[in-house]
């Protein structure tokens, strides 16, 4: 079909229509209009919830603006996080630099809020332009006594991957750095939760009623203290492994802690996560205590859920999303409330990624990498789906063709982890999909 990019067939298949794997891991092709964002929006994806420290984008404005408090992620705390303070560059320091201008920014800001830390990001123009950030960086640190870290994050070809890539080295500058602290028994870092609707309080509660011990959360609810000292815990739990897997090897190799990847969206996968951690701990009364937990909350949610599902037995759904491991749970979840994914995609999504979903998906679902708006209204048409489940800027595709829409994304409000999170997604899907304001459209 014309509304496919040729040099793009290799990275859609359709279930059962052939055996050849999905290609992805590319940049994405000129023209496409891909649903990715740049180097940037990846670096604050992972660095803004470090609720204590000081964020400054060195660079024009708009990249400012464009970001301004739409990275949802609550502190029980300090607020720092949610000002996005930029050194607004103009003509005038394109021409002649804008080194000046930040060491001024970051003194008068560091002053003014005696943030633990600083991180400062190097947009496209610096790229351009050729500022010396680091230089500014270490002399700042020198002077202000804290540590003032540089995100080196322009560009855009190789999308917010690489900028996920830049935020974790970030983080390996901070790590390690507290030589004083020793993590109790059975501890564990939760690499890839930004706590983006309170998530994260609640999946430390489940693991303090196992007797799991958190030294850090990267970065949900971060700190910048906690980040310093992550390198003593016992194992790395990483749920978003888009963007946060180079860092659990990275920490394996430098601290030998090791790393098992988890997802917390639905009843199998939230499950799994807590038994897979007490099996490495090798505690019988971990493991115990989880399987109470389990039942306990399963006893209640899965007969709520159950008035839900006879509404939305036989309806269908598309699933775009940044990291393919949310794509792998949405399906897993949708079926227990009664629906089909017929369309399943995701920005990132690795070989192996798009090979579990081969095999968990039904024949007919189409599965895409790196996907544009174009595509998705076209997949959305043909399988005919009754809801989108997708983000900011997926939401418009979906109100255009007339379907409900269900926030995946980071500017999300609603809790959507966990046990409750799997009762709030039946919620926020039943009420999309069976809302009678699509009685009117054609």
């Amino acid at each position: 079909m014309n509304t496919f990019i040729k040099d793009r067939q290799n990275q859609i298949l359709t279930k059962g229509n052939s055996d050849t794997k999905i290609a992805c891991g590319k940049a994405s092709v000129a023209g496409s209009v891909s649903q990715r964002a740049c180097v940037f929006c990846g670096s604050r994806v992972v660095l803004y919830p470090i609720a204590d420290a000081l964020h400054l984008i060195h660079g024009p404005v708009g990249c400012a603006a464009y970001t301004w408090d739409i990275r949802g992620s609550l502190s029980s705390g300090p607020q720092l996080h949610r000002l996005s303070f930029t050194t607004d560059l103009k003509e005038k320091e394109v021409v002649f630099g804008g080194e000046e201008r930040l060491y001024n920014a970051l003194v008068s800001l560091i002053d003014q809020y005696k943030p633990k830390g600083a991180f400062v990001y190097g947009t496209c123009i610096v790229g351009v332009i050729g500022d010396d950030v680091e230089a500014v960086c270490r002399r700042v640190t020198r002077e202000k006594g804290i540590d003032v870290i540089p995100v080196m994050a322009a560009g855009f070809a190789g999308s917010k991957k690489d900028g996920y890539k830049v935020a974790c080295d970030a983080l390996v500058k901070l790590m390690g750095t507290d030589t004083t602290y020793k993590a109790p028994e059975h501890s564990i870092n939760i690499l890839g939760d930004f706590n983006l609707a309170g998530e994260l309080w609640m999946l430390s509660e489940y693991y303090k009623k196992m007797g799991v011990n958190m030294v850090a959360c990267m970065t949900g609810d971060g700190r910048i203290d906690d980040v310093r000292k992550a390198h003593t815990a016992q194992l790395n739990v990483v749920q978003c492994s888009g963007s946060m897997i180079g860092l659990a090897k990275e920490m394996k190799e430098k601290y030998a802690i090791p790393f098992m990847k988890v997802s917390y969206f639905g009843i199998e996968d939230m499950s799994d996560a807590l038994y897979e951690v007490a099996k490495f701990f090798k505690s019988d009364e971990m493991m115990e205590k989880a399987r109470k937990l389990v039942k306990e909350e399963l006893s209640q949610l899965l007969p709520a859920l159950q008035k839900y599902r006879q509404d939305l037995e036989g309806k269908k759904a598309a699933i775009y999303v940044g990291g393919a491991f949310k794509a792998i749970s949405l399906v897993k979840a949708l079926r227990l409330i009664g629906m089909k994914a017929v369309v399943v995609g995701s920005q990132t999504g690795n070989q192996d990624d798009y090979d579990l979903l081969k095999d968990l998906c039904d024949e007919g679902t189409i599965i895409v990498d790196d996907s544009n708006p174009n595509e998705l209204s076209e997949f959305v048409k043909q399988t005919g789906a009754d809801l989108f489940i997708g983000g900011v800027k997926e939401r418009p595709i979906a109100y255009k063709l007339g379907l409900g829409f269900c926030d995946h994304n980071h500017e999300r409000k609603e809790a959507l982890a966990g046990y409750d999170g799997m009762l709030n997604f039946a919620k926020e899907v039943h009420a999309s999909v069976c809302s009678p304001v699509w009685q009117f459209m054609k």
